[in-house]
């Protein structure tokens, strides 16, 4: 050993030396025992022994791993806060004492690691420093895998994308789970309690991410206000994100600790798979809380306009939104008494036309431009190339209605259109004036995706006739039936 100590002192990455004899069974089991731990909790990715210092990334994921155990975003962590961290990495709280002289070891240690009875940023990664110096480095490594690193101290792909298998057909929703988890979140960043997110709030919110999840096309996305984030606008966005790209929305929740946080397996917990599409069409009924709607059109009958009309902005106020279209807009719709998310997609015809994008959704609403007839040719070729052999609802929009109608082209009328096809009627719709769009429109298209087969019942001219055939026959045959009673009676 005398030999091996001026060694280990030149080198300080070596970190345990044993005198051991196999001939004599010597320190065999402490052999083992130090070379598994060497393994399996490694020093040299948490900890520079020149410096006496974590390491950069050590660092890093610690203080993510502060940032969401502190859940009233105070910078340090209390009582309460301590022992849920403890409680989540170890499986037990601390008792009273332990905690007692937790903070005092590092209030003698520290200035400013503890804070009001509290541990700070500097006093939680003192502690972890230490617990490694002391050769307790599993204790640190506990907390690090809890929370989803590896041993490079990233995080790991089985953490971030856990297995969720989606059959053919089916779409992904947030649950109760993952709303109330999500509204949790929301809550602990608002700190001013105004009910929305500042960009600075949403920045800290944002801090536990690698990068921004969301970009500048939000504001025309989903609902805001004043150019601040309301919970509704927080929660559509979320949902657009989980039907979207369901891999990206796990990934998200594993950066806002959703497993650790929640005491869950996995993020799969907070996501709903739906049943197929092609049972919701047998049944006659959606289970679905989120509904897909194509928005196809030719460009410039104003798609883009009836997207923001959605979110409640008039013309007006979407020309003052920064620039770039978006091609989906999501918010709530009510039907039959029950909240759906609506989502809009801007498809622009030729793209459709060229088969280069998707037709398939819940609701199909094909818009052209009342003031120019011809735009209504795309929305008919449209139809008949995806839509019309299918079980997809569809509704013809006319836009800019507040324009002139235009000379109609040689041909069947967008109306007579729809009869032959047996179509609702064309709905007309404009965003013109200071005041927002009606928002009846939208409804009705939650209505039919909701309620696919009843999409065309309403708007069919045969079945108000043949119901007014029916009650006649039926009055005439019982007025024949008591005419021929009485007459089977006098003849008695």
């Amino acid at each position: 050993m005398e030999a091996v100590l001026p060694i280990m002192s030149q080198f300080p990455e070596i970190e345990t030396c044993v005198e051991c004899s196999a001939k004599h069974l010597r320190n065999i089991s402490e052999l083992f025992y130090y070379a598994q731990k060497a393994v399996l909790h490694p020093t040299a990715p948490l900890y520079d022994p020149e410096t006496k210092q974590l390491k950069p990334a050590c660092s890093r994921a610690l203080t993510r791993i502060f940032r969401l155990s502190d859940q009233d975003l105070d910078h340090a962590l209390s009582d309460e806060e301590l022992n849920a961290f403890q409680k989540s990495c170890f499986g037990h709280p601390l008792a009273p004492q332990a905690l007692e002289d937790v903070k005092r070891v590092v209030f003698k240690n520290v200035p400013g690691g503890v804070r009001d009875d509290r541990l700070t940023l500097d006093g939680f990664l003192f502690l972890n420093t230490l617990f490694i110096q002391r050769g307790r480095h599993e204790t640190t490594w506990a907390i690090l895998r809890r929370f989803g690193y590896s041993d490079a101290l990233e995080l790991t792909p089985d953490y971030l994308c856990p297995l969720l298998h989606v059959p053919p057909g089916c779409s992904t929703e947030l649950n109760h789970h993952g709303y109330q988890f999500l509204q949790r979140v929301f809550e602990k960043h608002d700190q001013d309690r105004d009910g929305a997110l500042s960009p600075q709030e949403l920045q800290s919110l944002f801090s536990v991410f690698p990068a921004a999840p969301w970009g500048p096309e939000l504001p025309r996305t989903v609902p805001t206000s004043a150019g601040q984030l309301s919970l509704h606008g927080y929660l559509c966005q979320w949902t657009l994100v989980t039907y979207l790209d369901v891999q990206r929305c796990l990934a998200h929740l594993g950066y806002l600790g959703y497993p650790t946080l929640c005491e869950q397996e996995s993020q799969a917990q907070a996501i709903t798979v739906t049943r197929e599409k092609r049972l919701d069409q047998e049944k006659g009924q959606t289970q679905r809380s989120v509904l897909l709607c194509k928005v196809v059109g030719a460009r410039g009958v104003g798609k883009s306009a009836f997207l923001q009309a959605f979110l409640g902005r008039s013309l007006g106020d979407a020309r003052q939104l920064p620039d770039g279209a978006p091609v989906y807009a999501i918010n709530t719709v009510q039907v039959k008494g029950q909240e759906k998310y609506l989502i809009l997609c801007e498809v622009g015809a030729d793209s459709l036309l060229s088969a280069s994008v998707d037709a398939a959704c819940d609701v199909a609403c094909l818009m052209f431009d009342s003031s120019d007839p011809r735009s209504f040719i795309h929305c008919a070729s449209v139809y008949k190339c995806h839509y019309m052999d299918g079980q997809t609802p569809c509704l013809f929009v006319s836009s800019k209605a507040d324009l002139p109608e235009g000379v109609a082209p040689p041909g069947l009328s967008p109306a007579e259109f729809c009869r032959r096809h047996r179509l609702p009627i064309p709905s007309p719709f404009s965003c013109t004036g200071l005041a927002p769009a009606r928002t009846d429109i939208f409804t009705r298209l939650a209505t039919m995706a909701t309620f696919p087969h009843l999409a065309h019942m309403e708007l069919r001219p045969s079945s108000w006739l043949r119901g007014m055939l029916l009650a006649v026959g039926a009055a005439v045959a019982a007025v024949l039936s008591f005419s021929l009673y009485r007459v089977l009676v006098k003849s008695r």
